[in-house]
C-alpha cells in the first residue's frame, strides 16, 4: 500500500509541473494545402500551337481547360489549315504608347473557310486577362467570334469584361498567351501601316504589307517553360 501511495503521489507531480509535462513529444503540425501544381492540385491543361510567320515563329500555349469553347475553336482551324496563308493584316498602337497594342490576323480573302460563330467565354468566367502576350478573339457582338484572333502587347485589361460598365460590358475572350516569339509580335506592331487603308476605325490600322502565316500547327511545349 505504501509503494502504491508513492507512485501516485509521483504522478500526481509530474503533471502539476508545466515544465516537467511539456518534455514530451509535440503533436504533428496542421497539413498545409499543396501548392498549384503539384499532384493534390494539378495545373489546367493546355495545348500548344506554333505560327510560323513571314517574320518568325510564334509559340501559343493555349488554355483549353479554362477556355474551352474559344480553344477548341481555334484548333478546328489550326486542324483544317485554315490559317495557313492568311496574314496579320492589322496592328493598333496605343496613344502616346507606340510600344503597346496588338496585332490582328484572321480570314479576309475566302469566306468559305469561315466555320460557325462560337459562345463568348469573358475573363470573368475563364479568370484569364488582356497582359502582355495574351491572344484574344476578335469579335462584334457577343456571340460572333468566329476566327479572328488578336496578340496584346503590353497590359490592356480594359479589354477585360467589366460587369459594373454600361452597354456591351462583356470584353473579349482571351484563351492563352505567347511564351516565344514575342521578338515576332512587337515587330509585327512596329511595322508600318497604309493611311488610306481601312474602313471606319480600322482606317489607318492596316499594315502596309500584311505579315503572311505560313502555318499554324499543334506544338509540343517547349523543353524549358519561358515567359512572354
Amino acid at each position: 500500500m505504501t509503494r502504491l501511495r508513492l507512485t501516485l503521489a509521483a504522478l500526481l507531480a509530474l503533471s502539476a509541473n508545466p515544465l516537467l509535462a511539456q518534455t514530451a513529444s509535440p503533436p504533428p503540425p496542421p497539413p498545409l494545402a499543396a501548392p498549384v501544381g503539384t499532384a493534390a492540385t494539378p495545373r489546367p491543361a493546355t495545348v500548344f500551337v506554333r505560327i510560323v510567320t513571314g517574320e518568325g515563329p510564334i509559340l501559343l500555349e493555349l488554355e483549353k481547360e479554362k477556355a474551352p469553347v474559344t480553344v477548341a475553336n481555334f484548333l478546328k482551324y489550326v486542324d483544317l489549315k485554315r490559317y495557313d496563308g492568311i496574314s496579320f493584316y492589322r496592328a493598333v498602337a496605343v496613344p502616346n504608347e507606340p510600344s503597346q497594342g496588338f496585332v490582328q490576323g484572321g480570314i479576309r480573302e475566302d469566306a468559305r473557310k469561315l466555320l460557325p460563330p462560337i459562345s463568348h467565354e469573358p475573363t470573368t468566367r475563364t479568370g484569364l486577362h488582356h497582359t502582355d502576350g495574351a491572344i484574344s478573339m476578335a469579335r462584334n457582338a457577343p456571340g460572333t467570334a468566329t476566327c479572328d484572333f488578336f496578340i496584346i502587347v503590353g497590359d490592356m485589361t480594359y479589354m477585360d469584361a467589366n460587369p459594373a460598365a454600361s452597354g456591351d460590358n462583356q470584353g473579349y475572350a482571351v484563351f492563352g498567351h505567347v511564351v516565344e516569339g514575342m521578338d515576332v509580335v512587337k515587330k509585327i506592331l512596329a511595322a508600318p501601316r497604309s493611311p488610306t487603308a481601312g474602313v471606319g476605325v480600322m482606317k489607318g490600322q492596316m499594315l502596309a504589307v500584311p505579315v503572311r502565316i505560313l502555318t499554324a500547327r499543334r506544338a509540343a511545349a517547349p523543353a524549358t517553360p519561358k515567359t512572354p
